[in-house]
């Protein structure tokens, strides 16, 4: 692989776009965290939010088994172990709806994979080092933002090589995915071509892989991944004047769209010409891919825990996916809890900290000072070295499942699967967000809001702040009176629920089936298609069986696809048609930064042409793009455009459309 191709920085911290309508700004901080600001410059900027779909157009009707033909079905993950398990659970619930199921992940989660009995395919990727990598940035955003504290980086950390490496590996993850979704098992040698895809957004290829193979594909995340009114994207903090929250909230998700699209963009467009023989994607077409395909989104969170009223009808909120409690036993475990009062448990994952030694002294401190017993999960960080305290126990992986069914109360980084245990075995949860965690980082700060919110934990504490008091505090919260109430109330809702379940439901009520099905044997899936004058689908053994008793004529078969995408964005509101040409400048601006080290001539002309064309004609025209098309929403023909030279013209013809009655 050409690692120098990698080499090209992040984008910048900072965007801004402005016009008679609006302004509209980001800005990325050191914990992930990023800052969208929209001012408005008039009123009724909200009517142009889409409206609540009709309640009648959902949902789907479930699809009874025998009506499904089974699929080979690839679920694509990045992430840690937390990632990985809860797709564990929904891949082992499509098995025995009769579908082969291939998970493609990180090759030290082989194992984890085939205990559970599911087919295993390694896509690269170290998620120790990943844990380290900025969803925006690709590389380690602490480190980086101590070596930088400006928006451009210095040249010393572009020649150093950290961000290319880190780009590096997430270009072999986009490798992996591919070849996860057409090359045969590596240990049984039998082949495997996806029917579907599942796959968690980090993982990035999902989309360019279904629209490669043309085959139906389903996004499934811990969290609201799709805009609402009703609260802002789990990483973005929206501030604003002249708009009511509602905009601001919508507004946000197309803007983290953005900045995610921008650090990625080069990379993903390589990948895409190289290995899918695809056409690279315009940032205009990018930030919006997700909608073009009409693709299905899951919220595997648990409904009681938020209720959002805007989803479209694509888009489920199943409930947390719980695999069934493993066998487990541990002598020394069950000895510590037997011999004193209940424990608290506690325990960071996979996060990678500076100082392992100082929060073990800070843990140590606070259970001292209250008096109580725990159990320290020593995780990546490996928590305990040189604790001998009698009254705290320092383990290595131990089944949550079973875990939380002995301890008083649970103190963690706030991942999605940890939460979600907690709350189901009723226990309050204190959560001390770490940000930095690779791309899962967005779930550690929602879900303390939402623990909080409900009365089950205090409020989150940022790592960097943590004091012996403050988890003392924390601590002593969650063994009061009224977060126990509160906690087990929410466990008594989610113990109702069955997400696994829910989801493949979904799963079976989004496929296309009429499209996925065999014309001759429709108990299995299309593979072939007899030329487009006859349509007639084929599955493997209906094309061998066809041909041995020449009823076709091979020449005129070619591979069926069940899901066409047609890369052809149409803005439907002037919040994403701006977003999106914002991005394009972003990228050009980041690619010349890029060429700096190289070519200082050629970097320093292409980061100036980047922002001028940027400013004067693209962000404008596809502002007065979005306005144009916003009748779309309600079912009206829009105008013809007009011609937009500049921001003038632009944001004039914009504030015009605007306007209009």
């Amino acid at each position: 692989m050409d690692s120098h191709l990698y080499d090209e920085p992040p984008p910048s911290y900072v965007v801004a776009v402005s016009g008679d309508c609006m302004e509209a700004s980001t800005l990325v901080h050191n914990d992930g965290r990023v800052d969208v600001t929209v001012v408005a410059k008039q009123a009724g900027l909200n009517d142009f939010l889409p409206s609540n779909p009709p309640t009648e157009t959902r949902p789907l009707p479930d699809v009874p088994l025998s009506a499904i033909t089974p699929l080979n079905i690839v679920i694509q993950i990045v992430g840690s172990r937390g990632d990985v398990q809860p797709f564990i659970a929904l891949g082992t619930r499509l098995q025995k709806n009769g579908h082969r199921v291939r998970l493609a992940t990180h090759g030290n989660f082989r194992d984890f994979v085939h205990k559970a009995g599911i087919e295993f395919y390694p896509i690269g990727g170290n998620p120790e080092e990943l844990m380290s990598v900025g969803i925006f940035l690709t590389l380690d955003r602490d480190k980086f933002m101590v070596k930088n504290p400006g928006i451009i980086p210095k040249m010393s950390t572009i020649a150093g090589g950290e961000i290319g490496r880190k780009r590096q590996m997430i270009a072999e993850m986009l490798d992996g995915c591919w070849r996860s979704c057409v090359e045969p098992d590596s240990e049984t040698k039998i082949p495997f071509v996806a029917d579907a895809i599942i796959a968690n957004p980090p993982s990035f290829a999902h989309i360019h892989c279904a629209q490669a193979l043309g085959v139906p594909l389903h996004m499934m995340f811990t969290m609201p991944w799709s805009p609402t009114k009703e609260f802002p994207h789990p990483l973005a903090n929206v501030k604003g004047s002249g708009t009511d929250a509602s905009l601001r909230n919508y507004m946000s998700y197309s803007m983290v769209e953005l900045l995610t699209w921008s650090g990625l963009a080069d990379i993903i467009n390589r990948w895409r010409v190289k290995a899918l023989n695809l056409e690279e994607l315009s940032p205009r077409t990018a930030a919006g891919l997700m909608e073009i395909g009409h693709h299905i989104l899951v919220h595997n969170p648990s409904p009681s825990c938020y209720a959002l009223t805007d989803l479209c009808p694509s888009i489920d909120v199943c409930g947390f996916f719980f695999r069934d409690e493993p066998l487990y036993t541990s002598p020394e475990i069950q000895e510590f809890i037997n011999r004193g009062s209940m424990p608290v448990y506690i325990g960071f994952g996979s996060i990678v900290m500076d100082d392992s030694a100082a929060m073990t002294a800070m843990i140590q401190g606070a259970c001292q000072e209250l008096g109580i017993r725990a159990i320290v999960f020593k995780g990546w960080s490996k928590l305990g070295q040189g604790c001998n305290d009698p009254n705290i126990l320092f383990i290595d992986d131990c089944p949550h499942e079973w875990l939380f069914k002995h301890v008083a109360a649970v103190v963690h980084h706030g991942g999605a699967g940890t939460t979600a245990c907690g709350l189901l075995n009723g226990c309050p949860t204190a959560i001390v967000p770490f940000f930095g965690e690779y791309l899962t980082m967005t779930s550690q700060p929602f879900w303390a809001k939402m623990v909080a919110a409900a009365g089950a934990g205090p409020s989150p504490i940022d790592h960097k702040v943590l004091t012996i008091k403050l988890l003392s505090e924390a601590i002593a919260f969650c063994l009061t009176r009224n977060a126990q109430q509160a906690a087990a109330s929410i466990a008594l809702r989610m113990k109702s629920e069955d997400g696994v379940s829910n989801a493949a439901a979904s799963f079976h009520r989004h496929i296309p089936w009429k499209d996925v099905k065999c014309d001759l044997l429709p108990s299995e899936a299309a593979a072939w298609l007899v030329d487009k004058k006859r349509g007639l689908k084929l599955s493997h053994k209906a094309m061998v069986i066809l041909s041995q008793h020449k009823q076709i004529d091979m020449q005129h078969l070619k591979p069926y696809r069940a899901k066409e995408m047609r890369i052809e964005k149409i803005y439907t509101d002037p919040f994403s048609s701006t977003s999106a040409a914002v991005l394009k400048t972003m990228t050009d601006f980041t690619v010349g930064l890029g060429k700096l080290s190289t070519s200082p001539t050629k970097g320093m002309t292409q980061m100036t042409s980047s922002l001028v064309k940027g400013t004067l004609v693209d962000a404008p025209t596809a502002l007065a793009e979005g306005l144009r098309n916003v009748p779309r929403l309600y079912g009206e023909r829009p105008e013809k455009p007009v011609p937009i030279e500049g921001w003038k013209s632009g944001m004039t013809h914009a504030g015009k459309v605007s306007r209009e009655p």
